[in-house]
C-alpha cells in the first residue's frame, strides 16, 4: 500500500486547510487511517484517526473541535481539516494506515505517507 499525502502549505493563523491522503495497491484491506504531526526538535505525535468505514473517529484531546479526520472509503482516502490555525501546528504531517484500528500508537501502523508540511505564521 501507498500513500500519497498532499494540501500542505502556508497558511496565517486564524487560518484553515485540508489535507488529504490517497491510498494505493492493496486497498482491498480494511485499513483504519491516521494523521500524525512532527515539529522540529520534538518527537512525532498522534494528531487523529479514523476507522475503515469512515464512521468513528478519535482525536488527541488538545486538537478536538479544530481538527477533523475523515475518510471517503470509496476513494480510499483520508482528509484532515484543520481550523482555527495557530502557529504552533507547524509541523510535517503524515498519514498512516493500518489494520488494527485508528489507534495513537504510532508503532502499530503498517504504512506511512511521505509527509507534507504545514506551515503557520503569526
Amino acid at each position: 500500500v501507498q500513500l500519497q499525502a498532499s494540501g500542505g502549505g502556508m497558511v496565517q493563523a486564524g487560518g484553515s486547510l485540508r489535507l488529504s491522503c490517497t491510498a494505493s495497491g492493496r486497498t482491498g484491506t480494511r485499513y483504519a487511517m491516521a494523521w500524525f504531526r512532527q515539529a522540529p526538535g520534538k518527537e512525532r505525535e498522534f494528531v487523529g484517526g479514523v476507522s475503515y468505514t469512515g464512521g468513528s473517529a478519535y482525536y488527541t484531546e488538545s486538537l478536538k473541535g479544530r481538527f477533523t479526520v475523515s475518510k471517503d472509503k470509496s476513494k480510499n482516502t483520508s482528509y484532515l481539516q484543520m481550523d482555527s490555525l495557530k502557529p504552533e501546528d507547524t509541523a510535517v504531517y503524515y498519514c498512516a494506515a493500518g489494520t488494527r484500528g485508528y489507534t495513537d500508537n504510532l508503532g502499530l501502523y503498517d504504512y506511512w505517507g511521505q509527509g507534507t508540511q504545514v506551515t503557520v505564521s503569526s
